[in-house]
């Protein structure tokens, strides 16, 4: 069963040629690999490119050990380098694996050479596209930003998409939300077929893969378990307002763990680079400034978050929520959390002021939405409440409500838009219905 990628394949031929190199990152078992030399190589080859100009090598394959050596690797792909005349494409998988040595030229002992070197060489050759892999702790988002400059271009690959499940999900396709739901977008998750096996893949990936990671990366050596609670409680509490000092609070009264908000912080960051978390932030839509805490996490995998939480918290207001969240991310949304303060009258005819949540502000450019995640708005009292906070709003941007129950869009005297969760997710354009 193959898989389409189509909207990261479309990112690779785009910037293919640009003079830049580009790095295709994500968390690990994400199908990375799969996108650069299985898809993209096939739209090479089909696009006119010779075997001889796609020089192509897994550094973690135990054949090609030898090109983990900077030195070696540079030598493997410059030999193939002949003609001047022709424009190659280079392809490495998991460039993590290149050991960082001494550099033998100099006597600095501070002085290493890294794939990053290999990197850069191959990128000044004029004749030459490079595209690379990489995950795991040395291969994370802000070292990339650091270490290519400008040089580079990151493309962020997630796991599978809604509607990338749903076009491959093999079985009755009523089924498919609730299996994605359960179960995530890993794709390697798509080919099992029992829970047991599915489950026990998805937590292999948190102990083996994922806490390795971060563990090895920041030598986390006495603090393992305190990384494995903050991940149950920040996977409880997906779609809840948090912060540092909230979570730290939580570990003082039921861990009996004293951990300072500021650790928390840094734990949290950890997370985030790698790709296991995202944070959004919370938006002022009237005062229009960004408030600093409290905030919301969700995981870049709702499989990975059920499993870490063995499937007991099956909240399907909240995994919809993260759902949407990743989507519009993927989209390439600027995904904030939005308030709304207004003033209302209690009881008693006095007036109090309150905060108003809209799930989503989305901005690309110019461009804005307000988007609310509900299960229903079948009932009066239901929908009022989900859109009090979008009638709030002061602008006219567009407003949508996403609902679970399947329907024909439509509007309200208010011009809100109510969408059906699976066609939201399946069409990329369903906010300009």
């Amino acid at each position: 069963m193959e898989i389409a990628r189509d909207y990261y394949l479309k990112q690779l031929i785009e910037k293919k040629d640009n003079g830049r190199v580009k790095i295709v990152t994500g968390i690990r078992r994400c199908g990375k690999s799969y996108l650069v030399f299985n898809l993209f190589d096939r739209y090479l080859r089909e696009s006119g490119i010779e075997d001889d100009r796609i020089i192509s090598i897994a550094l973690d394959e135990l054949r090609n050990a030898k090109y983990r050596n900077p030195f070696e690797l540079d030598k493997f792909v410059r030999d193939r380098i002949t003609d001047k005349s022709k424009r190659y494409y280079v392809l490495i998988d998991e460039i993590q694996f290149v050991s960082e040595i001494q550099n033998p030229y100099v006597d600095d002992p501070e002085a290493k050479l890294t794939f990053t070197d290999v990197i850069i060489g191959l990128q000044r050759i004029g004749n030459v596209d490079v595209y690379v892999t990489g995950s795991n702790s040395k291969m994370l988002s802000s070292d990339i930003l650091t270490q290519f400059r400008d040089r580079g271009d990151e493309i962020r690959v997630d796991p599978l998409s809604f509607s990338e499940f749903y076009a491959a999900y093999e079985g009755e396709k009523r089924n498919a939300w609730g299996d994605y739901y359960t179960y995530g977008g890993m794709p390697f998750v798509t080919v099992l077929k029992t829970h047991a096996e599915k489950s026990k893949y998805l937590l292999d990936l948190f102990r083996n893969t994922y806490i390795k990671d971060v563990i090895e990366r920041h030598k986390i050596l006495n603090d393992s378990s305190v990384l494995d609670d903050l991940l149950n409680i920040v996977s409880s509490s997906v779609g809840s307002l948090t912060n540092p000092t909230k979570l730290s609070n939580t570990f003082g009264s039921e861990r009996r763990i004293a951990i300072s908000p500021d650790t928390i912080g840094t734990y949290l960051g950890y997370f985030a680079d790698a790709f296991l978390i995202r944070e959004a932030l919370r938006y002022d839509v009237k005062g229009k400034k960004y408030m600093k805490t409290p905030l919301k996490y969700y995981f870049t995998d709702v499989g990975l978050r059920n499993a870490r939480l063995g499937f007991r918290q099956q909240e399907e207001t909240h995994i919809m929520e993260n759902v949407i969240f990743n989507d519009l991310k993927r989209r390439g949304f600027n995904v904030d959390v939005g308030l709304v303060e207004c003033n209302f009258r209690d009881k008693s005819g006095k007036m109090e002021r309150r905060q108003l949540e809209v799930d989503f502000v989305l901005n690309q450019g110019s461009v804005r939405y307000y988007v609310q995640s509900a299960l229903t708005v079948a009932d009066p009292e239901k929908r009022k409440q989900e859109t009090e906070s979008l009638i709030k709003i002061p602008d006219s941007f567009k407003k949508i409500v996403v609902v679970k129950d399947y329907m024909n869009p439509w509007r309200d005297d208010n011009g809100i838009l109510y969408i059906g969760l699976e066609q939201f997710l399946l069409d990329d354009n369903s906010l300009n219905v």
